[in-house]
């Protein structure tokens, strides 16, 4: 995974997108290729915390409302 990840983006690098850590919610945009990441300068590899227990997602829609059905289909058009 180390070496692939500079070439197309594996499920590691993509979970840094996803962290709840801003600078690291602010990188790894790329869905299949990592190269506007890395010219762009936001490829990042490292978490601050191990990838194992970082938290996910964003603070605000981590409760049980976003769980239901309603709320999921409204959110796209929710700001």
């Amino acid at each position: 995974d180390r070496v692939l990840r500079y070439f197309i983006v594996t499920p590691d690098l993509h979970r840094v997108h996803h962290s709840s850590w801003q600078p690291e919610t602010d990188s790894n945009f790329g869905a299949v290729f990592p190269i506007w990441d890395i010219v762009f300068g936001t490829f990042r590899t490292q978490t601050r915390a191990p990838q194992e227990t970082m938290e996910l997602g964003l603070e605000e829609i981590r409760d049980e409302r976003t769980n239901r059905l309603w709320w999921l289909l409204a959110s796209p058009a929710k700001k």
